[in-house]
């Protein structure tokens, strides 16, 4: 089984919730960096000092350029025809007020809406970018509208939810943005202008530098987030909307400081400190993950000094060179700094970046070399910046040798991930729960869900081997099993094994269970009729299907839930789309085809469709005879998807089914199944 990282413990107090603070900031800002990136390449491209009129210059061109000083022109509307103000004034606020609705509403769309809604309220009363504003609004509105929701949760008459949540979000949001109007706007662009007269002292009097006293350690304890996109972007997004580039941008994100403590641990170092920095600063310089260098510091507090100094001199140069970035450098690479940089601070970018790297590298150096002992202990180090952050960090944990994984410590949530989270995992996930809780551990919750709605907050993450890259970025601090066959995989035995290693043995009694259950027992149990009937009416049950391949037979489950009515047609060819990127293959004969977790909104209501194919047919390799197709507009289906599951770990059910002479027969044996 590959595993990754474990949550550390969590410490109180008010470092803590700042931390927390910065990463809801963060959260907000990071998923919409290549929006961010995007317009920076515009500006730098084409606004009038920008690289395409530079480089014309400089090959003698003569004259105006056309459609580039149109795109690079800050107005729109009737104040030009440009793109880049338009980006910065409407794009990026609205994208990150809609990110911050959507993540308060428990990522669902219609917070995101309300967010946008009352951000646009906030970008329209003011007259500067709306960054701190669309991180108000767009949280408050995504809360708020959670709120009203579960004020009329489950009252309201069938038929009418669609006009009550469409009614009740634009109700809500037009209230929210003439409260974003209003009050946020004017309060932001007050709040801005108070800051921005701060930063002016600040770089009027040559004090700029003396920010690093503070953002150094900050970084050191995981506040850079706070610091960095709750004050730092936004103000220099201000001043790069009117000077073209910010200083701003680099006092947090110079990769400088961090560089030269490496290389001086590299050189100078002693012990897995020494034989670790190489590696540890090509992550931290090109991959631009400065956490890297953290535990270094910790290892040895004194040396904070050579990143505080680096920092300063690097600060200290942009201010002598007038250099600066034309937006926000994330994550701090020295890749992303270059691409963030206008044409006429590239040069003075760079040196900020390579002083503050080589006072760093020397004020390290000298305290490293006073040093007559070892370079203490980088894997208690690297626990406590853990436990500073509040999780694992794999990156570090590999570095020092600790195996990058989590191998002790109870499990207590499982959760099993797919595409859309309504069909493959909500299967494996009734499979792995019958074994899991069988075998005693009826506290460990196993649940499924899409990977798009995943939270780092699972002790284990199953998902298919195609997925488990995607699955492992969203989840990082967990362990994480790969599987390749949802039905009947062995990892799900080796989960149990695991699960008896680190909660302990759940005794003989669980294990017996699940090795005498008898899915057949049930019988003599109904249910399917009354409580699965509309989920999987007689209509939609074909018992010699016409399709002699997957893409028909996909097409063909997909038309019978159309005929249902429980789908609009635009939803089967996303079922074609969601088996392009990873198979529906369940293994034990079952294919279970459904669209993507885009395609909910062409969802009518559950249902599912039932085609069986006696002779078989090709899946990808795989021989399938049933193939059910899914539609999931809410948790309904998951019920009968249990039983589906059950029926299909267990051959003489199966045999049933090949056996079946009319839809009454295949909703027998799915009706004698009590749900998992």
């Amino acid at each position: 089984m590959a595993t990754t990282t474990h949550s550390a413990p969590r410490s109180g107090g008010l470092r803590v919730r700042v931390q927390r603070f910065g990463t809801f900031l963060s959260n907000m800002v990071l998923p919409n960096i290549g929006a961010f990136i995007a317009w920076g390449l515009i500006t730098a491209l084409f606004i009038e000092t920008g690289w395409i009129t530079l480089i014309g210059d400089a090959l003698g061109h003569s004259g105006g350029y056309g459609f580039v000083e149109d795109i690079g022109a800050w107005g729109s509307g009737s104040e030009g025809t440009g793109l880049v103000g338009p980006m910065i004034t409407y794009l990026l606020p609205l994208l990150i007020g809609y990110t911050g609705g959507r993540m308060t509403y428990n990522d669902e769309l219609r917070g995101g809406v309300v967010g946008a809604i009352a951000t646009m309220g906030a970008i329209a009363g003011a007259s500067v970018p709306m960054f701190l504003g669309a991180m108000i609004m767009g949280p408050l509105g995504g809360w708020t509208m959670k709120k009203l929701d579960a004020l009329w949760a489950h009252k309201i008459r069938p038929g009418f939810e669609m006009l009550v949540n469409n009614f009740s979000a634009g109700i809500w949001g037009a209230f929210l943005a003439v409260v974003g109007f209003v009050l946020a706007g004017p309060l932001v662009e007050a709040f801005s202008t108070v800051a921005g007269n701060l930063v002016d002292t600040l770089v009027e009097n040559n004090l700029l530098p003396l920010t690093s006293i503070f953002i150094e350690p900050a970084k050191i304890l995981f506040l850079n987030n706070a610091i960095n996109q709750g004050i730092l972007t936004p103000l220099g997004t201000n001043e790069a909307q009117q000077a073209g580039q910010s200083i701003l941008f680099l006092l947090e994100a110079n990769p400088g400081p961090g560089l030269g403590l490496l290389l001086a641990f590299a050189v100078f170092g002693r012990g897995a400190a020494k034989s670790s920095a190489p590696g540890a600063l090509l992550i931290h310089f090109v991959g631009g993950i400065h956490e890297i260098y953290f535990p270094y510091v910790l290892a040895k507090p004194k040396l904070i000094a050579a990143v505080i100094l680096g920092g300063m001199a690097g600060v200290a140069t942009n201010l002598v060179l007038g250099s600066g970035l034309r937006s926000p450098a994330s994550p701090g690479s020295i890749i992303a700094v270059w691409a963030a940089s206008p044409p006429s601070s590239l040069i003075g970018v760079t040196a900020s970046v390579l002083v503050a790297a080589a006072v760093s590298f020397a004020v390290a150096a000298f305290l490293l070399k006073l040093d007559k002992g070892d370079d203490g202990d980088l894997s208690a180090a690297t626990a406590a910046m853990e436990a500073r952050k509040g999780k694992k960090s794999s990156i570090s944990s590999a570095l020092v040798g600790s195996g990058g994984g989590r191998t002790d410590g109870p499990i207590h949530s499982i959760v099993f991930a797919c595409d859309a989270g309504m069909g493959s995992s909500a299967m494996g996930a009734s499979v792995l729960r019958r074994k899991v809780h069988g075998a005693g551990f009826k506290d460990v919750t196993v649940v499924n869900k899409a990977i798009s709605n995943l939270k780092d907050t699972y002790d284990l993450v199953v998902t298919h081997e195609d997925l488990a890259e995607r699955a492992e970025e969203r989840t990082r601090s967990a362990r994480h099993v790969s599987v390749s066959n949802f039905m009947d995989s062995p990892r799900y035995d080796e989960i149990v094994e695991l699960l008896q290693q680190t909660n302990g043995t759940a005794g003989a009694l669980g294990a017996a269970a699940v090795d005498g259950a008898d899915v057949g027992n049930a019988a003599g149990r109904t249910g399917a009729g009354a409580g699965e009937g509309n989920l999987l009416s007689p209509d939609s049950i074909v018992l010699d299907g016409r399709a002699s391949g997957r893409d028909a037979a996909i097409t063909e489950a997909g038309e019978l839930l159309v005929a249902a009515g429980a789908v609009e047609a635009s939803y089967v060819p996303t079922m074609h789309d969601r088996e392009t990127s990873v198979s529906t293959y369940m293994g034990n004969l079952l294919a279970i085809p459904h669209g993507t977790n885009e395609a909910k909104s062409a969802i009518r209501r559950s249902a599912i469709s039932f085609v069986r194919y006696p002779q078989g047919i090709d899946w990808n390799g795989k021989e399938v005879k049933f193939v059910i197709g899914v539609a999931g507009a809410g948790d309904d289906h998951l019920k009968l998807l249990g039983k589906i599951a059950e029926v299909f770990t267990d051959s003489a059910q199966v045999a049933r089914l090949e056996a079946a002479r009319t839809p009454a027969d295949v909703q027998a044996v799915l009706g004698q199944m009590q749900p998992a």
